[in-house]
């Protein structure tokens, strides 16, 4: 089985578990996040869109500007970013490092550690797969054996923590855990996977960790929740190993539930869109695509195809009304960028070979950080591709989710961490 999955996934396929408190006046630590910030997996609405940003139209011919750069440990969890400080999450020896430093200088404020023992079966990377989550004082990390920890903002005080793959009976799953938590409310809720106890989906308390509520014999997947309202009905939308659920966040009460994955090496990676009353969930190995209405406690399929937009990890952006995101795989033959109109479920237009890549969306622009380590930055335009200004960032793999925060983007591959300067 385990020659099966390697063979499936591809050593680089691992990309698929991937992925401003500060205000004027008051210290940092605080305040509540706020525009320009990126918090969480995706951004400040976890759907890969930035607030008030002001990006540069072209880069200089050496490409953007690296105001720091520092080395890093294992692991390909994404940057989060509150006003001046920026969270990093990575692997150094047997420990988990949390770390916080000045988004602007890369100086250090404070570590916290966790110890580890995973070591993956599949990919060589043993870090690491979740983006933290900053949410006013505190900061959520999920690491790659399931340790659930929240930590001080302030001085990287542990608050409380929980084993969950051990108190839930959670499986690691093909590359440890890689579903990046959310915080509604006063919860936290976590994608576990805790299938045979049920607890495929469990909340939290924010203050305490007190467990509050579980529901899902289910597996987990790499892809993470996220949270909407439809009409008067707040749905928190999670994606498990093989099916699509809305909870009422308060109690885990199911309010629908709808088929989606495959049994087998196959992942479920891209995070849920939700577009107005619509839900439009992706994925590759012949998994495809379902776009579907939401009501409060029902959900009607529009459609189901493997041919307008099936994408192994990365989660598409929404901008009216269309879609943009990568058609294809990492590890197999070539992937493409389309726009498609889902409503008409047609490709409006593709650029074949272009490779696979994360996206962003800030200034009515589109930024892909491809996993060669090229960063292209196109005009976000629903009749045809249009690209501003392409650099090479990085000579090797690729994998962690960037973040955008007032102006900055903060990209690392497997070795180095860096900010680059895309203000206009």
């Amino acid at each position: 089985m385990m020659l099966t999955c390697r063979n499936s996934f591809g050593p680089s396929t691992l990309l698929v578990v991937l992925l401003s408190i500060a205000l004027t006046g008051l210290p940092p630590f605080l305040a509540h996040t706020s525009a320009g910030d990126w918090p969480q997996i995706l951004g400040p609405h976890r759907n890969g869109e930035a607030d008030n940003e002001t990006l540069a139209d072209t880069w200089p011919a050496g490409g953007p500007k690296t105001v720091w750069q520092r080395p890093v440990g294992r692991g390909y969890a994404g940057l989060a970013v509150a006003g001046k400080t920026a969270i990093l999450f990575h692997r150094v020896e047997n420990e988990e490092r949390v770390e916080a430093m000045d988004a602007g200088s890369n100086k250090g404020l404070w570590h916290f550690t966790m110890p580890t023992s995973y070591v993956s079966g599949i990919s060589s990377d043993d870090g690491p797969r979740c983006v933290p989550v900053i949410h006013g004082d505190k900061v959520i990390v999920f690491g790659v054996q399931g340790s659930l920890a929240c930590i001080r903002l302030t001085d990287g005080h542990k608050e409380w923590s929980h084993d969950t793959h051990a108190e839930f009976r959670a499986s690691e799953g093909y590359f440890g855990a890689g579903s990046s938590p959310i915080v509604e409310g006063d919860k936290v809720i976590v994608n576990v996977g805790g299938a045979k106890s049920g607890a495929g989906v469990v909340a939290f308390s924010l203050a305490t960790g007190k467990p509050l509520w579980q529901v899902a014999h289910q597996d987990a997947s790499y892809s993470s929740p996220v949270a909407a309202t439809v009409g008067k009905t707040r749905h928190l939308i999670v994606e498990t190993r093989l099916a699509t659920y809305s909870l009422d966040p308060e109690n885990g009460n199911v309010r629908f539930q709808i088929p989606f994955g495959q049994r087998g090496p196959t992942v479920n990676g891209a995070n849920p869109t939700v577009i107005g009353d619509r839900l439009f969930l992706t994925a590759s190995y012949g998994v495809g695509a379902v776009y579907a209405r939401i009501g409060d406690a029902a959900i009607e399929t529009l459609w189901a195809s493997d041919d307008v937009l099936s994408t192994q990890y990365a989660t598409c952006i929404a901008d009216r009304g269309v879609l943009y995101g990568i058609n294809g795989r990492d590890d197999q033959g070539s992937a493409s960028l389309r726009c498609v109109d889902p409503e008409k479920q047609k490709v409006l237009w593709e650029k074949e070979n272009f490779g696979y890549a994360t996206l962003l969306k800030a200034d009515g622009k589109l930024l892909a950080q491809k996993t060669d380590g090229t960063l292209v930055l196109l005009r976000l335009d629903p009749t045809r591709s249009i690209e501003l200004a392409s650099a090479q960032v990085f000579n090797t793999k690729t994998f962690a989710l960037p973040a955008l925060s007032a102006g900055r983007l903060f990209v690392r591959d497997e070795h180095t961490l860096k900010c680059l300067d895309l203000r206009r």
